[in-house]
């Protein structure tokens, strides 16, 4: 049994004694960021993947190191997107040397034709010039109107061939004024903050999908690199040689086809040299990550310690409370146990969430928290303060309280203690139980005070008078007797009780004994009410009785 009762102690020594380990095994680390995954997006003309994905990327990085590699990534990015518009303008232009045909033809004819009237018109205006005739005004007029239609012949043509050199050189444009301003817009981002075991394992996870995507972006360039390479190599397989190019026509051709397989082996460069980049960039954020696991295994190993810590606290205090009273053991126990739990709990959140950010709101909420918990505390604290008034109770009184009769031993700040007297059989002995109130009665309940500064109170007796006797007359000698046996209690307590109502401006009462006969079960009755000190009231009522008694058995 005993080696159950230390399972928990030595299986939390186990997990800090791991947690401290690999503390200590990850603490060389290198600090790195996050990375977004390059998607393939539409491309109709060019594809400007590679740099997008290396924009999208620089926005994560958030260390110096990740931002070169960010800068780096950008650069061969954007050249090796040079290199593709090159490629595709070369294209372009090659399909455009191409003679069209059908419908083109005819449209190409067109315009050509178009163009040589306005080339018609240019010479015909350049050659009227100094003429003040009309017939300068005619031709450039002529001019206009062969210009009109060039223009729309020209858009039929673009339009009609799919403008594909229009648009790339429109996208080319696009490009080249964001190369101007690519320094300037460049934004990184910011290290999360690792303060607290929450920021820790959530700037983990944020690393883990960050370098996922750098590894897929990197992957992705390294796919590029050997595709280029691959057709490279395909196109220098299928180059003819210098002596079959027997024309003007076939050398460009083939100085064309030959940029084309420079600008193939230098984008495979690049996107090698991409991927490398991603590589190393990886490996930053990889760093980082682990840097964070060593932060969250330092965090686990503090909680570890925290509860491990109050678990031998607490054993060290049982064995030291040893001594004494077992009931005032069990209350510091108790007391000790509660204290080192929320100690611990506090220790715990501060290491998993950190202090407060919002301290007027938290100590409005911790007020409030507290109040509606403390409320009963609080009542019984300002209630020691109405006991202790003019109108209160004090220790020896005699009081009721919560329908519990007894004497007061004691009035400490949140209870009072009262010594019980009275049991099932009569009110007034002591009963040898000590009840404890909240005092809180004070201030949301009641209680009766029968203790003036005599202690007087009312006591009561009944018996039943024997039928062959005169009740009046027997109730007259009961009430002599009472008089006779309470008279001295009677004039104290007149004079203390016409001292009393008088500041409160009360009605006066008589202290005097009264007898009374009532119809009874088994006869007349007799009840008895007189006034009494509290602590002489079991005397008082035995020497009555015994007075009493003595009357009845007289002869009559």
């Amino acid at each position: 049994m005993r080696v159950l009762k230390q399972l928990p102690a030595v299986a939390l020594a186990v997990l800090l004694i791991a947690c401290l380990v690999f503390y200590y095994s990850t603490r060389d680390t290198v600090v790195p960021a996050s990375g977004q995954k390059a998607a393939a997006s539409e491309q109709p003309l060019v594809d400007t993947s590679f740099l997008q994905a290396a924009v999208n990327l620089t926005a994560l990085a958030a260390t110096p190191d990740e931002q070169a590699q960010a800068r780096e990534a950008w650069r061969l990015a954007d050249h090796e997107l040079d290199l593709r518009f090159a490629a595709v303008m070369r294209e372009a232009e090659a399909q455009a040397a191409v003679p069209p045909r059908g419908p083109l033809r005819r449209l190409a004819d067109q315009v050509a034709q178009l163009q040589a009237h306005v080339d018609a018109d240019k010479k015909s205006v350049d050659s009227l010039a100094k003429d003040t005739t009309g017939a300068l005004d005619q031709a450039q007029a002529q001019l206009t109107l062969d210009q009109d239609e060039l223009d729309d012949a020209q858009e039929d043509l673009t339009r009609q061939s799919g403008g594909q050199r229009a648009r790339l050189q429109r996208l080319l444009q696009e490009h080249e004024a964001s190369d101007k301003i690519a320094d300037q817009t460049m934004r990184y981002g910011a290290p999360a903050p690792t303060a607290t075991l929450n920021d820790q394992i959530r700037s983990w996870f944020s690393l883990r999908e960050y370098e996922d995507h750098l590894q897929a972006a990197q992957q992705r360039a390294a796919a590029e690199s050997r595709s280029l390479l691959a057709q490279h190599d395909q196109m220098q397989a299928q180059r003819p040689g210098q002596a079959g190019a027997a024309s003007a026509t076939s050398l460009r051709r083939m100085a064309s086809l030959q940029k084309t397989i420079t600008g193939l082996d230098e984008r495979a460069d690049d996107t090698k040299q991409l991927a490398a980049v991603y590589q190393g960039w990886a490996a930053i954020v990889a760093g980082r990550r682990r840097a964070v696991l060593h932060q969250v295994l330092g965090s686990l190993a503090s909680i570890l310690a925290i509860v491990l810590g109050a678990m031998v606290l607490y054993r060290a205090i049982r064995r030291g409370l040893t001594y004494g009273d077992r009931r005032r053991q069990h209350q510091l126990r108790v007391i000790s146990r509660i204290l080192l739990q929320v100690v611990a709990v506090l220790g715990i959140l501060l290491i998993i969430f950190g202090p407060p950010t919002q301290v007027s709101t938290m100590i409005g909420l911790i007020t409030a928290g507290v109040t509606v918990v403390m409320k009963d505390f609080i009542m019984a604290f300002f209630g020691w303060f109405t006991l202790m008034g003019k109108n209160g109770i004090s220790v020896g009184d005699w009081v009721e309280i919560e329908g519990v009769s007894g004497e007061v031993i004691e009035i400490g700040i949140l209870k009072t203690v009262l010594l019980e007297l009275g049991n099932w059989t009569d009110t007034g002995h002591p009963t040898g139980r000590q009840a404890s109130f909240s005092n809180s009665f004070a201030m949301a309940g009641h209680y009766f005070n029968f203790s003036t500064s005599g202690q007087w109170l009312w006591d009561e007796l009944r018996l039943t008078l024997p039928t062959s006797a005169d009740p009046y007359a027997t109730a007259q000698q009961i009430r002599e007797i009472v008089e006779h046996e309470t008279q001295a209690d009677t004039a104290e307590a007149q004079k203390d009780w016409e001292r009393a109502p008088h500041p409160y401006n009360a009605r006066e009462f008589s202290a005097a004994p009264a007898v009374n006969l009532r119809p009874g079960a088994a006869g007349l009755e007799v009840v008895v009410r007189y006034i009494t000190r509290a602590p002489r009231r079991i005397a008082v009522k035995s020497k009555l009785f015994q007075s009493i008694v003595d009357l009845l058995r007289k002869p009559v």
